[in-house]
């Protein structure tokens, strides 16, 4: 089924929607808490609540293998969410809470592999608190203001991303791709870079705090 141009007010989207395609459309003061959306997609849509303070509930939804492309998802909750598999490109997701969604199979309670793509989004103030981003793709994002508090994004693709300086020595990184990465703030001596890429400019702002001059 495939939805263009259209708008949905105040609609609690209980039915399944696997797979379904939404393409151009609005979505206001929308309910997505518990829907099944494996495999749907939103295209250039925007969910937005008359609420300003809160944005639209996927908590508890499965969005496993769901795409988000060129969305406003501003303050949208994802708490609870099952989004293995999720893909989220060139979207706002300001002030989004993903509090307790999982991107990651278990295969073991100590064995697992994660999945998601979060590209080209806007990420700032968004939650992330402890979170399992290892080895995803996860590039061209602004960072500045969210919550990376014991988030693991060890061997994920972090290139171009936008961090606050505070946030560095938050979450993990180990044999991340760092490459084109502002790492003002980045204290090498507190953080575990093992297997960290970065490009030859960066050197200079990772070693002038020890005193190295860099030429």
């Amino acid at each position: 089924m495939h939805y263009q141009g259209e708008q949905f007010e105040g609609k609690h989207f209980d039915e399944d929607l696997e797979a379904v395609k939404f393409e151009n459309c609005r979505f206001i003061d929308c309910d997505f808490t518990r829907a099944k959306l494996s495999g749907a997609e939103f295209s250039g849509c925007a969910f937005t609540t008359s609420d300003g303070d809160k944005g639209c509930s996927f908590s508890f939804a499965d969005i496993r293998d769901t795409s988000f492309r060129n969305c406003r998802l501003a303050l949208a909750s994802f708490r609870g969410a099952d989004g293995f598999g999720a893909e989220f490109r060139d979207c706002d997701l300001k002030g989004a809470d993903f509090r307790q969604a999982s991107f990651a199979n278990f295969i073991t309670t100590k064995s697992y592999f994660c999945s998601v793509f979060i590209t080209g989004c806007n990420l700032s103030y968004a939650d992330f608190e402890g979170q399992l981003f290892e080895k995803c793709e996860l590039t061209e994002n602004i960072w500045r203001g969210a919550n990376l508090s014991g988030v693991s994004m060890d061997g994920a693709d972090l290139s171009r991303g936008d961090f606050s300086s505070d946030s560095w020595g938050t979450f993990s990184l180990k044999n991340c791709d760092l490459r084109h990465v502002d790492l003002h703030g980045l204290d090498i001596r507190r953080m575990d870079l093992n297997g960290v890429k970065i490009c030859d400019w960066q050197q200079e702002s990772l070693l002038s705090p020890l005193g190295l001059v860099v030429s």
